[in-house]
């Protein structure tokens, strides 16, 4: 009975003793160390924040333990490198405070983007410094067949909305995105930005497309004919330059509800008349744009037209726009191609908000949808074989990943 009682005793304290090596085990774990901004803040009190409406510089530094240190004195300090006054709504700030009761500030962090960030250094003398995360650049090729909008198929793809906006941009002369069809195939090269190496911050440039339209591939490449300018157009595979003398149409988006015919039953008159021009549907005001670069020849208003825009591009071709609700340029007043001049409308006689294109050339009225318009400036025989040896591996690439 002793003897069991003794190895009882002993079970206990080894047990014991291995509890309390346990305790302390946990108790000395080191936490993992956390660095941001380069600083570990394991050794700060750390507060994180946006600006909110109404807040300042000051207001938000007023409400910290600043010591003997006045708002105003640190205002003074900083400005020659950080303006105050840029603080922006819903934007980040950080603050680094001592770990004991009185939470002294410290260190301020404030991010007025992601890739850059503010650091105010308030120990021992006040510092100020501009700090930008490493960006990298990753390529990559996308492949598909629409089944949607474009924007739906890039939104499957993980991609980044912008990139829509900048094919829209790019193909504006040479495709009408409303008439792609499902099952049309398609393939993007592109370039996004990671910062860090890590954190996803959008489409940085387009390198290569193709989308398939009424049957044929139309591709797109950048390209700088003036090597040490940078500006780029966009070419073909060809070489031949996609952007027209004329974009495609007024609106960004289009949904053509009348064409230009010799014929027509006018809804509001109830007769058989022709109509010069084309119909575009769209939300009243919505921006139209003038599809050409130009000089604003007529602005005013009638009792068919309603509120209109005329625009003369150079001695041979002239475009109109109809039944504007605004109209947002003047007489005499130089427009560039893609200007927004007015707002889709009603005015005038119309059903319902549209706008009517019309478009002359040597002075008589024409189908803009079938006329051959002219190119912008074509590619220099000189610089076909640069552009060839920069389109050819972007094409392979492109033609691998869609399976072509």
């Amino acid at each position: 009975m002793k003897k069991a009682f003794l190895l009882l005793i002993l079970f206990c304290i080894f047990s014991c003793k291995k509890s309390d090596d346990e305790t302390v085990e946990k108790t000395f774990k080191p936490l993992p160390k956390v660095e941001q901004f380069g600083f570990n803040f394991n050794d700060f009190n750390i507060q994180h924040d946006t600006i909110a409406k109404g807040d300042t510089f000051g207001s938000i530094i007023e409400h910290q333990n600043i010591g003997d240190k006045k708002v105003y004195d640190l205002i003074a300090k900083v400005k020659d490198s950080f303006d105050v006054r840029t603080v922006r709504i819903g934007k980040a700030f950080t603050f680094l405070r001592t770990k004991d009761r009185l939470k002294k500030l410290q260190v301020l962090v404030y991010q007025p983007d992601r890739a850059n960030y503010y650091v105010i250094d308030l120990r021992d003398s006040i510092t100020v410094f501009k700090k930008t995360r490493p960006i990298t650049i990753k390529q990559r090729t996308i492949a598909g067949k629409l089944d949607g909008s474009l924007s739906e198929a890039l939104n499957k793809q993980g991609v980044d909305a912008a990139l829509a906006n900048k094919l829209t941009k790019v193909y504006a002369w040479s495709i009408d995105f409303f008439k792609l069809k499902k099952g049309d195939k398609f393939g993007i090269t592109f370039t996004e930005r990671y910062i860090d190496d890590t954190i996803y911050d959008g489409v940085d440039s387009l390198k290569a497309a193709f989308f398939e339209y009424k049957g044929k591939l139309i591709y797109a490449f950048p390209f700088a004919q003036n090597a040490t300018s940078g500006k780029h157009d966009y070419y073909d595979d060809q070489g031949k330059a996609l952007k027209n003398f004329f974009l495609k149409s007024p609106l960004k988006y289009v949904n053509i509800t009348s064409h230009f015919t010799k014929k027509r039953f006018h809804p509001v008159q109830l007769i058989w008349k022709a109509h010069k021009g084309t119909d575009y549907a769209a939300p009243t005001g919505t921006p139209i744009m003038t599809t050409a670069s130009g000089i604003v020849e007529q602005t005013g208003y009638s009792a068919g037209n309603g509120n209109f825009v005329k625009v003369k591009h150079d001695r041979t071709y002239a475009t109109q726009y109809l039944h504007m609700s605004k109209i947002l340029v003047r007489r005499g007043q130089r427009v560039n191609q893609g200007s927004v001049i007015g707002k889709v409308g009603s005015t005038g006689l119309a059903t319902g908000p549209h706008v009517c294109y019309r478009f002359w050339k040597n002075g008589v009225q024409v189908d803009a949808l079938r006329l051959k318009l002219p190119n912008s400036q074509p590619m220099d025989r000189n610089n076909l074989p640069r552009f060839m040896t920069q389109m050819k591996p972007l094409k392979r690439t492109l033609d691998s990943v869609a399976k072509l």
